[in-house]
């Protein structure tokens, strides 16, 4: 197979063939670097390859299955990790001035994890600066750039992991998601990206935005893929005390069944206000395609939504401020315009508003808690638009408008995934939301497999 042909396999297409042995992790890892070295002047979606790194540990991975040993379903696969989860030994500078040359001594939990798991690492990926932004228009590493059009953003902050992914630059990446970081790149890249319930996957090693809204989760071109990845890395870790110990189930295993008999709501209010109609046209027409594959789809309404924005950046702010205030007293001339903008935003929220908002976010779980006992899925418009301009990038109200239909589960702590359902006139991929009740990624999972095995939108490839 040629090298393009290799970099568009997905991760249980690759891990098959390595199995059998038509395929080796050498082979499949030069195909990746190859891409790299082609595309990144274009699409600088990397911070820092590791090209030497990556063979040696691929050479690794043959010779153990030369010998029988076989780790699973990620042996010899190549991903990349967002540049805010720690590598030993490789630089992870969260995509900022400030943490440019640091280097840390040991690997995040979740890149531990894969390496037990066979992955073999490619790089670290750019993003949004501190993952503080939806663009990934960064003053320091320069703009990722969306695969569809060069000239819009690939959605952030994850935006580079989006990027590699949809490019076949690898066949996996890890995000990370506070207000839909997963997310948005998934949908304005066309790939599947996953959110896991809160305390899924351990935040241990990874570089934190806000701690109570932060999760870490797979970016890959299928919910088969996300499986498999979500599969390694997530389960409880004594590092994190947000990691819970809930039972990691065989996500892989729970694929198929389809959707017939899941109750899937489409909410009245909040979610589709003010979305671009071919977006909305698209979401209401994959809603329509799970309801002949045998889901039952209902309206639904949902409390306080009218509350969400506020309540999310009361919460969000003040934990950013946190963690950043001694660099912003000390270096803010170091930090990208748009990002100090919106740290110095977070001096303005008293004590009083975050516990308020901690107080109402307890009273949303239970309400929407409620709503989900009627419900097995919610279906939403991931974004309300497709791809805006690299110029629209480092605008406030851009990331606004990116994240208003994701935030909310990062609040709730619910597990989300954004999948392709369909392109606009100009050829830009659109998102479809699904979110499941806590813990339940397995039913998320299914369903989006489901639709994805009845249509081929997650089969298209950018036009490079």
């Amino acid at each position: 197979m040629k090298a393009q042909e290799l970099s568009t396999l997905t991760v249980a297409e690759a891990a098959r063939l390595l199995e059998r042995r038509e395929l080796s992790p050498v082979e499949l890892t030069e195909a990746c670097l190859e891409r790299i070295q082609a595309l990144e002047p274009r699409l600088n979606a990397f911070i820092t390859v590791t090209g030497e790194e990556a063979l040696a540990t691929a050479r690794e991975r043959q010779e153990e299955l030369a010998r029988g040993q076989l780790r699973g379903p990620l042996h010899g696969i190549p991903m990349a990790l967002k540049d805010l989860i720690d590598t030993a030994g490789v630089r992870t500078t969260a995509g900022s001035r400030i943490l440019a040359e640091r280097v840390p001594r040991e690997d995040a939990t979740v890149a531990a994890r894969l390496r037990e798991a066979g992955a073999v690492f490619l790089g670290k990926l750019n993003l949004h600066e501190f993952a503080f932004g939806g663009t990934n228009v960064n003053p320091h590493y320069g703009p990722a750039r969306n695969p569809w059009d060069l000239e819009r953003i690939p959605g952030g902050s994850s935006g580079g992991s989006g990027v590699a992914v949809a490019a076949g630059e690898c066949l996996a990446s890890l995000g990370s998601d506070t207000g839909g970081s997963i997310r948005l790149p998934a949908a304005l890249c066309g790939i599947t990206g996953l959110k896991p319930t809160y305390g899924r996957v351990s935040l241990h090693g990874v570089i934190p935005l806000a701690w109570s809204l932060d999760h870490v989760g797979p970016m890959c071109r299928t919910a088969e893929d996300c499986a498999i990845v979500l599969g390694a890395i997530a389960g409880p870790d004594g590092r994190d005390i947000y990691a819970a110990d809930v039972p990691v189930p065989d996500y892989r295993a729970q694929l198929e069944g389809g959707v017939r008999g899941l109750r899937v709501g489409v909410p009245r209010d909040h979610f589709f206000e003010g979305t671009d109609a071919e977006v909305a046209e698209a979401v209401r027409r994959a809603v329509e395609l799970l309801a002949e594959l045998g889901a039952e789809v209902r309206e639904v309404s949902l409390p306080h939504t009218e509350l969400l924005a506020q309540t999310v950046a009361a919460i969000m702010m003040p934990e950013v401020l946190a963690y950043h205030l001694t660099w912003l007293r000390e270096r803010p001339q170091d930090y990208g315009e748009d990002v100090r903008l919106r740290l110095e935003m977070g001096v303005v929220y008293p004590a009083v508003a975050y516990v308020q908002a901690q107080r109402l976010r307890r009273a949303l779980v239970q309400e929407w808690g409620q709503v989900f006992q009627e419900i097995d899925l919610l279906a939403t418009p991931t974004t309300r638009i497709p791809a805006p301009g690299l110029e629209e990038g480092g605008k406030v109200q851009t990331t606004m408008a990116l994240i208003r239909n994701t935030n909310p589960f990062n609040l709730t702590g619910q597990p989300a995934i954004s999948l392709p359902c369909g392109f606009t006139r100009s050829g830009l991929p659109i998102g479809l939301q699904l979110v499941g009740r806590w813990w339940e990624e397995g039913t998320v999972l299914r369903a989006a497999h489901a639709y994805q095995q009845a249509t081929d939108w997650h089969r298209r490839a950018p036009p490079l």
